[in-house]
């Protein structure tokens, strides 16, 4: 366990403002011909106007073959898919509004509009998956016996073909990009497919045994539709809320800071997500009490700098200073460090400072996540600091695992 004080010493200083040109910033993280973030967003809205075309060009094909051949039901299937471009409709609004520059009133930009575009299309998704339960049980309960015919049938199959090429497209492209509104748009394509599949698979029963099995398993699909219609809004909403860092980067930070000559732990990561694009955090390095300002300085610079060049994250590095030599000082940074260190429900303890003239000393204690009730907890531990130290104030100051950091 390393030891150390808490000092109030930030990289961030007036010389290192970010701000201003946080997007030409954030595009140098990124080699030429890389995805910057100009990149990015002109990627979406291609594969939005993809999506836009695709349905257009299949409406206008069922329009044709519902026309000639006299189906009112083919011509509405028709309309149906220009409604099904609004889904890239709202991710083309949504990229253009997100590239806004940041302004006094917004000053991490407009990143995070991505996240509503994400949500008003799963929302549609989710209400399509109901609707459509909602009609099916109604065909459950009073079946009616459909006409299948050659025409409609190659529609059927042409609309399958159309609709999954698109939806798979359109959701790799978002993963690809990290584009929440994206994998909305290709899941909404491919529902789309499977609740036609559906009707084809009803057909082919109903032509070759004349059994309707049209409202079983549209109930069926849009059940699934619902299930992921919540599970696509769960994803912009978490980030939206504040969701934690992932473990995959939190290692590779974590793993980066110790590799400065002089860090000797690393502690409260903490990521703010302010769009797909920009992000905004701070930790705590140990460093020994025998660095000096200047050197501190230059540290904490270069950390702040790595984490830009390697993540696109403004970091802010702070500092706990861990007390060395023979002195008071170091004696206190033991005494309570050991102590606390062999209490079951504490997983971590950094952040040591004496305060000399108040005669006091502040730790830092993470408590184990069994703990719920922290003010008893913590008035027991400066109970039990007491016992070791009678003569000295005691302050606890309750720290939180924001990341997933295993400690």
């Amino acid at each position: 366990m390393d030891f150390n004080i808490r000092m109030n010493i930030s990289s961030t200083d007036n010389d290192m403002k970010q701000e201003p040109t946080l997007t030409q910033e954030w595009d140098k993280v990124f080699p030429q011909g890389g995805l910057t973030k100009k990149n990015r967003s002109a990627q979406i809205i291609r594969t939005s106007i993809v999506g836009i075309a695709a349905n257009i060009l299949l409406a206008a094909f069922k329009a044709v073959v519902g026309i000639l051949a006299s189906s009112v039901a083919i011509v509405m299937d028709a309309v149906n898919n220009l409604s099904d471009a609004l889904s890239s409709v709202i991710t083309i609004i949504g990229t253009k509004l997100s590239q806004r520059p940041a302004d006094r009133e917004h000053p991490f930009g407009f990143g995070r509009i991505e996240y509503f575009s994400a949500i008003i299309i799963a929302v549609i998704v989710l209400s399509a998956g109901i609707t459509s339960l909602i009609e099916s049980v109604k065909k459950v309960f009073d079946p009616t016996e459909p006409e299948y015919t050659t025409v409609t049938l190659v529609v059927i199959v042409v609309a399958i073909v159309v609709k999954l090429v698109l939806g798979r497209y359109v959701k790799k492209k978002g993963e690809q990009l990290s584009s929440d509104a994206l994998i909305a748009s290709g899941s909404d394509a491919l529902f789309d497919a499977f609740i036609t599949l559906s009707t084809l698979v009803s057909a082919g029963i109903m032509l070759l045994w004349h059994v309707s099995l049209d409202g079983i398993l549209g109930a069926l699909i849009s059940l699934i539709i619902i299930k992921a219609g919540i599970e696509m809004l769960a994803s912009p909403v978490n980030e939206l809320l504040g969701s934690r860092i992932s473990p995959k980067l939190l290692k590779e930070i974590k793993g980066e800071v110790l590799d400065f000559e002089g860090v000797h732990g690393v502690f409260d990561i903490i990521l703010h997500n302010y769009g797909p694009d920009v992000l905004i955090g701070s930790l705590h390095v140990n460093v020994y009490d025998t660095m000096n300002a200047h050197e501190i300085h230059g540290l904490t610079r270069s950390i702040s700098e790595q984490m830009f060049e390697r993540h696109g994250i403004i970091m802010t590095v702070g500092i706990y200073a861990v007390a060395t030599g023979a002195n008071k000082r170091a004696d206190l940074q033991n005494a309570v460090m050991q102590t606390l260190a062999k209490h079951q429900d504490v997983t971590q303890v950094h952040g040591f400072y004496y305060f000399e003239p108040d005669n006091r000393v502040s730790v830092d204690v993470v408590p184990d996540i069994s703990v719920h009730d922290e003010h008893t907890f913590r008035h027991q531990l400066e109970e039990e600091l007491k016992t070791v130290l009678p003569d000295m104030n005691i302050t606890i100051v309750i720290d939180h695992n924001y990341s997933n950091e295993v400690i």
